[in-house]
């Protein structure tokens, strides 16, 4: 089964990383990617834009568009992962590992319904 693991954290917080923090963050993931793609489990992988790029289609009888995301939250997603899993124990396992011993944030993990890979470049 596919999983989405997304990742939330406080955007001031991750922001606050020196690139070196930052660095040292993405190449333990990158570590753990290389592991999971070597096993065929890897699908795609993306790290969003900060949330001052962000706009909202908020529904109603008008939609109304807005600068922002607007979430009510204080943790923003940050990015995601869809892994290949045989059980939600192993996408919990892969979500440990992904998280290292980063502090603070959440990943959540949520099995997918519905994938389709799209055609667009990387």
């Amino acid at each position: 089964m596919l999983y989405a693991i997304l990742c939330y954290h406080d955007e001031a917080v991750i922001e606050g990383w020196t690139k070196e923090e930052d660095d040292a963050v993405l190449a333990h993931r990158v570590a753990v990617q290389e592991r999971i793609a070597a096993q065929g489990r890897l699908g795609p992988v993306a790290r969003l834009m900060p949330t001052t790029a962000a706009t909202t289609l908020r529904a109603g009888p008008e939609p109304l568009v807005l600068d922002g995301p607007f979430a009510e939250t204080k943790e923003q997603l940050l990015g995601f992962y869809v892994i290949e899993c045989a059980s939600l124990e192993q996408a919990i396992e892969t979500a440990r590992e992904l998280k290292g011993d980063e502090t603070g944030g959440a990943f959540e993990i949520r099995p997918l319904r519905l994938f389709r890979p799209g055609d667009a470049a990387a």
